[in-house]
Parts: C-alpha cells; structure tokens; sequence
C-alpha cells in the first residue's frame, strides 16, 4: 500500500509547502523550474523538508525521465544501467535526471565513476545530502553542481502539511507532533499514519506508544545522537575502549554517518592525544579515507579499529591549549609588529629597513613580538 507522505506529496509548486528562499517568487528554483532550466544541482539540508519533492516537480517541468536512486544501496551498475537506456531520436530524447538521496553515502570510486556521465550531459544529478556537501562531495562533481540549502519547516508550514492528511485530531496532539518531528514533515506523517493504522483515533498518548522504532528514536540532530557521540568521545578519553566500542556500535546501528564519526575520530586524535602520540592522526585519517574507500558495512571493522587503537594510545592535550592560549592573545592584543628578522625582504627598500637582517635558520633567539617576549604556550 502507497504510504501516506507518498499520497499527498505535492505535484507542483503551487500545492509545495516551505523553502520559499528557493521556490517564492523570483526565486532560483522556482525560475528554474518555470523556465525549464536543465542543469544539476545538490539539495543539502534536514530531512523531511522536501528534497524528494523538489527534484520530483524539476524533473516534471522538464519533461524528463526520472530514476530515483538512494547511495546507502546503489552503486556503479545502477548508474550504468540508467545510462544504458536506449535513447530516442534526437527530437524526441528526453533528459535523463538522477535522483541521488543522501549522496554523501557514494564513497569517492562511486563518484569519480558518475563524474563523466554528468560532465556530458548523459545525466542531469540532483544529489540530496543532510551532510555539508563540501566535505562529502568530490570536488570535481560538486564543481559541476549548484549547491541550494534547505531549511527545518516552521510550526505553521508543519501544520499547513499535518492538515493537508485530512486526518482528525485534536489541537493538543498537532502541537505534540509538531514539536515532535522538529521541522521533517515526512517523520510527522509516517507517525501521524502509523498512530491512525494502530489505534485509530490520534491522541497525545497514541502518538506517543505508536513511537516504538529505533529509527524514529534517533534524530540525527535532537538529544540522543549528541548524547551517543559524546559518550563515544569521552570513553576514548577516558582510555575505556569497551566503552568506546559500545558506543559506537550503537551509533551505526542506529543509522548514524560513519563519516560524522570518523570525522570526530580525527578531531580527537589533535585535541585529546595529540603530542603523546602523533601516529594517533595518521591512524585517524587512515580510517577516514577506508570509510570513504569501503563504505558500509564492511567499514565497521575499521572505526571499530581506530576507536580501539585511539583509545589506548596516552593523552596529551598540550597542543590544544597552547592554541586557544595563543588565540587569546591574538585577539586581547591584536596585530602585533613582526619581529623585523624574520620579515620576508621582497624589496631592496625592505632590505633597507632591516627585514630579514641576521636571520637564522636555527636561531635560538625568542621570535615572538616584543609584547609577547619569553611567553610560554607549550611547555
């Protein structure tokens, strides 16, 4: 049976609510949109805030053919195939639009090998990302894309939706369920239709035990994912690698982006271990690149590794605090006067004024500015 959010997703922009910075008048989508303008583009925003939709209504505008992929199951025979499709006559062909949901989830391989078919127009790519594209996109295929930003639905464009189910209920349960998706109108639905199919009349309480699923209990942007990571980060600290371990496997079960983690992973290597130990970043980084090379599952094994090796390696917050301490300097005292030994002499004037003279590769001489004289940040 057709889901509800799939029923009365919107079919054009008239009946699309939010997003009006990019589908109000005048604004670039919606000129995209009417004009029939063919290019590739990103959606990078919450989930549930119409990214699907969106590239749905581009797609229909233009008369072309959709496919719909998700980059958690697809990968390289997917796109072939799409690309393999025969072709009509050159009056009669047809754009061919990809949908990607959650692109960052297509490690780099997979994306270098969807590059080409977008750089000749054999594709038009509408990637939706909840992760900075920045950092999870190849910069050669981001380069060939518009980034739009999405933003989390109001209270009034959430309730605009909730109604639109013609689903009866009290005033008292909208504003639960309202404050209970935080702005993704899918995850409001899907709850709305699960509570209506169990208990039949939508109250508070029905809302409430009709919330069961693992999946609805971990938002990725409410309490328990910051809960998880923290915990995660303060087991590794800590030196207790069960602990950091449990935590993790609590993380990616729950659908967490083992990237975000390793990301953390590679914060932490810095901050918390640091000067103790340098390889810890080299070992960070390394699980980075494997996640981004691997891809899940199989790149459990190695967060699993780097969590532990993190763990037990000695902690040396040092470097940390040698920075923040410089940073405090910095903007108490402002841009202090290089010391005139070590200024580049670009110019015969400068040269003149003193800049570089009896400079020393390996000089013991204290090369901070005069205010700042024998002070010690690192120790």
């Amino acid at each position: 049976m057709e889901p509800l959010a799939s029923k009365i997703r919107p079919k054009n922009l008239n009946e699309f609510v939010g997003q009006k910075h990019l589908v109000g008048e005048n604004k670039p989508l919606r000129i995209a949109i009417e004009g029939k303008h063919l290019f590739s583009f990103i959606l990078w925003g919450p989930p549930g805030v119409g990214k699907t939709t969106l590239a749905k209504i581009y797609a229909s505008s233009l008369g072309a053919d959709f496919y719909d992929l998700s980059a958690v199951s697809a990968g390289k025979e997917d796109i072939r195939n799409i690309v393999n499709v025969p072709r009509q006559g050159k009056l009669g062909e047809k754009p061919r639009v990809l949908f990607l949901d959650e692109i960052h989830r297509f490690n780099k391989a997979q994306q270098d090998y969807l590059l080409p078919f977008v750089e000749k127009g054999q594709i038009t790519l509408i990637g939706a990302t909840t992760e900075n594209p920045s950092f999870e996109v190849i910069p050669a295929l981001l380069s060939r894309c518009r980034v739009f930003i999405l933003n989390e639905l109001s209270e009034e464009e959430m309730l605009k939706i909730i109604e639109r189910t013609k689903i009866k209920m009290p005033a008292d349960a909208k504003k639960w369920l309202i404050a209970m998706a935080n702005g993704d109108a899918r995850q409001a639905i899907t709850v709305l239709e699960n509570t209506q199919s169990l208990y039949g009349k939508i109250t508070v309480d029905n809302l409430k035990n009709a919330i069961q699923s693992k999946f609805l209990r971990y938002d990725k942007k409410g309490e328990e994912h910051y809960n998880l990571i923290s915990a995660f980060i303060k087991s590794m600290r800590a030196s207790q690698p069960n602990a950091a371990l449990y935590y993790l496997a609590r993380m990616i079960e729950s659908g967490e982006d083992p990237k975000f983690i390793a990301r953390r992973m590679v914060i932490f290597a810095s901050e918390d271990i640091g000067l103790a130990q340098p390889t810890a970043l080299v070992v960070a980084n390394a699980v980075f690149q494997a996640i981004d090379t691997v891809g899940l599952p199989e790149c459990r094994e190695n967060l699993a590794h780097g969590a532990a090796y993190l763990s037990g390696c000695k902690k040396d917050r040092g470097a940390h605090n040698a920075y923040f301490a410089a940073l405090e300097d910095v903007k108490k005292l402002g841009n202090l006067p290089v010391p005139l030994v070590i200024r580049n002499p670009e110019s015969s004037l400068m040269k003149k004024l003193g800049y570089g003279k009896g400079y020393e590769s390996y000089t013991k001489e204290d090369l901070l500015p005069d205010e700042l004289k024998n002070k010690k940040y690192l120790n």
